[in-house]
């Protein structure tokens, strides 16, 4: 028993500890209770059962071997499955040494039971037990879609499993529960962080199958705008989660009025150091309510020229042209200027400058480059394409050529590039030359004298 003392008037007093004192003895009860489950292991008809056990385990890894390529190929000859049959014949085939062994296992615990005592096949009966529950939680965490959660979920419960029916389970949980300190009411140990993991865990497994189901029926309703979409999303992670989380708080024991000194810290904190962060916040949701811009709409914010990709809660992310990714601050698309050229509507306009020699007939000129425009994939024939003389240059009639496309997303330089390789075709066809400047040189006389050059 662990002591300390206590100074007094006439001497030491002795207090026990009594919190340690129920570790050690909950401890030493789970030891004794191990040692004697293996000390019946080493009974002559419990050495039978362990060999039956392992001789059967042997038996279903030689079927392993005999059937698992030909199921193999079985599997490969139905490619025309759909994909959630196909997912479920791959997780039987992964654990098809354990399908059998189970099978095997219960049905040798079963002629056991026939042929002989029931205390000569109880060994079998457990490990049968153990074999299927754990065979069953294999199954079932097959729907947890992160590995990491999905292999914690399987080992606390493949952990749980195997204390209940060894016995061992309420030894544990009081080993668990003596391993801790109280602090006023609140009693803080092991065994409440299990709990607090198990269930918080549970329900935030729940709140994201909900979440991930619920998302992709909002976002394949056709009568939802994309920036709603997202809001809607953003607000049901949010609340399930939070939802989640406050639950299995409560469900644990922890009085949730004392975050109200947490929740006034956090305000202080958001007051003086999280000011840009909540005004990205903000910001974010006011793009989404206000649909100024939507995934996939095509935006130049000074020299990022992109389309939206996605909506966050502190950014907006812009893929460009050449696989960049620019995560934009949500604050600076509510104060900046942006361009949004697919806001209301997918068409844009385009513009492009061209001269061509003064001897060239203009009527004809500005026919064949709206005909060569025309020409352009990508050019809308239903928006129709203008050409504009702008001007007298110094060596050349200047025009404006105008053209409209409906995929901005596909870019605006490469379609600038081909209307300009088109008018260069064209004018080559017809004659008509593109003058470039130029400039004549004349010294007068030739001579040195004339130019004041000295000999």
């Amino acid at each position: 028993m662990a002591q300390h003392t206590s100074g007094g008037a006439n001497g030491s007093e002795i207090i026990p500890s009594v919190p340690f004192t129920q570790l050690v003895d909950a401890g030493q009860s789970l030891l004794d209770q191990a040692e004697t489950l293996l000390m019946t292991l080493f009974r002559t008809w419990n050495l039978y059962q362990v060999a039956i056990a392992v001789g059967l385990f042997a038996i279903a890894h030689i079927l392993r071997m005999v059937f698992g390529p030909r199921v193999r190929e079985w599997m490969a000859s139905r490619e025309n499955w759909p994909k959630w049959r196909m997912r479920i014949l791959v997780v039987i085939h992964q654990r098809l040494r354990a399908i059998f062994y189970v099978g095997l296992i219960w049905a040798a615990y079963g002629i056991m039971r026939e042929i002989t005592w029931p205390s000569r096949s109880y060994l079998l009966g457990i490990i049968a037990t153990l074999a299927l529950a754990w065979l069953l939680i294999v199954f079932v965490t097959r729907l947890i879609k992160s590995q990491f959660l999905r292999k914690m979920v399987r080992w606390v419960a493949w952990t749980y499993v195997t204390l209940d029916v060894l016995g061992l389970l309420g030894v544990a949980t009081r080993w668990l529960d003596s391993a801790g300190f109280s602090i006023g009411d609140f009693r803080f140990s092991l065994l409440l962080v299990v709990q607090a993991f198990i269930i918080i865990g549970a329900l935030v497994a729940i709140a994201r199958f909900a979440t991930t189901t619920t998302a992709s029926k909002i976002r394949s309703n056709e009568d939802i705008s994309p920036s709603m979409q997202v809001l809607i999303v953003k607000a049901l992670q949010i609340g399930l989660y939070g939802a989640a989380f406050f639950v299995g708080v409560k469900a644990i024991g922890i009085d949730l009025t004392g975050l109200a000194v947490l929740s006034g810290a956090i305000g202080v904190g958001l007051g003086f150091g999280l000011q840009k962060v909540v005004s990205n916040l903000v910001s974010g949701v006011i793009i989404l309510l206000d649909k100024s811009i939507k995934p996939g709409d095509v935006i130049s914010l000074g020299e990022t020229f992109g389309w939206i990709n996605s909506l966050g809660a502190r950014y907006v992310s812009v893929v460009t042209r050449d696989g960049k990714e620019y995560l934009i601050p949500n604050e600076d698309l509510i104060t900046g200027q942006v361009v949004n050229w697919s806001h209301s509507n997918d068409f844009v306009r385009l513009d492009i400058f061209f001269g061509t020699s003064y001897g060239d007939n203009p009527h004809e000129v500005r026919k064949l480059a709206i005909a060569a425009a025309g020409g352009v994939d990508r050019v809308l024939s239903t928006r129709p394409t203008v050409c504009h003389i702008v001007g007298f240059g110094d060596s050349s009639v200047d025009y404006i050529l105008r053209f409209w496309i409906s995929d901005p997303t596909g870019g605006l330089t490469n379609i600038r590039g081909n209307v300009f390789l088109a008018l260069w075709d064209t004018f080559a066809e017809n004659g008509i030359s593109i003058p470039f400047p130029q400039r004549e040189v004349k010294v007068l006389n030739g001579g040195k004298h004339d130019l004041g050059v000295p000999d």
